[in-house]
């Protein structure tokens, strides 16, 4: 069923200046390597960085969905991005569970306990929700050269489970967190010390999306700049 994001009483996120990292897993249903690496994403909720040290947004890919099971998350533009980030590294494939940190291949994830966090310092990432459908963004950079070209935003559903019925995880239940539910990319426009951008998001999701995650960048296939989000619904 679809759930609502919007409501009356705006929300506000906001960055630190220092950095604050993104990181992404690209993942599916069909894949029977990647249960692992969902859990793994799954135990970040628990970690005191969330939402200031580290960002987490989940993608599922279509790839595999020809191959006994359609994962109802998945979408073609997420393995497009997927695909960007091997472009960009000349990776010859694209593979599950595939996480990137950054704008950066990491395959340590199952050595690590949290995300690799700290940095220097970028700037403030403000994002304001006025009714749930309406996002006002605006990023402060630290320095005046720093020219930050768009805003993406992703809104995530968590604590979600699907009984997978078919392909390599048939009979298995799957438990998913920080999954995209909708992503979309804004341009920026230069307002004094600030850069900033309005956003129309979608009246309703999949499911309920339960948080949000934002980040600013130079420009497609850059790393980011600056990251925040934060629960819409009480964890």
């Amino acid at each position: 069923m679809a759930g609502s994001v919007a409501q009356a009483d705006p929300v506000t996120f906001r960055s630190g200046v220092e950095h604050t990292a993104l990181l992404e897993l690209y993942t599916s249903e069909g894949c029977s390597s990647c249960p692992p690496a969902d859990a793994w994403v799954g135990r970040l909720r628990q970690r005191g960085e969330l939402w200031k040290g580290f960002v987490p947004v989940v993608f599922h890919v279509d790839y595999w969905n020809n191959l006994g099971w359609p994962d109802r998350f998945s979408a073609r533009e997420y393995s497009q991005r997927q695909r960007g980030y091997a472009a960009a590294w000349r990776a010859s494939m694209v593979y599950t569970p595939g996480f990137v940190l950054d704008g950066a291949e990491w395959r340590e994830w199952s050595r690590a306990s949290s995300v690799p966090a700290g940095g220097k310092r970028v700037g403030v990432l403000e994002v304001t929700l006025r009714d749930r459908v309406t996002a006002e963004m605006s990023f402060a950079p630290v320095e005046n050269g720093t020219l930050p070209a768009q805003v993406e935003l992703a809104l995530l559903g968590t604590s979600l489970e699907t009984k997978v019925a078919g392909g390599e995880n048939g009979g298995k239940t799957l438990r998913h967190e920080f999954v995209v539910l909708h992503h979309q990319v804004e341009a920026l426009t230069h307002d004094g010390d600030k850069w900033r951008a309005t956003v129309s998001l979608p009246a309703t999701t999949k499911v309920p999306a339960t948080a949000l995650a934002a980040w600013v960048t130079s420009g497609d296939g850059r790393p980011p700049l600056q990251a925040t989000g934060g629960w819409l619904t009480a964890p």
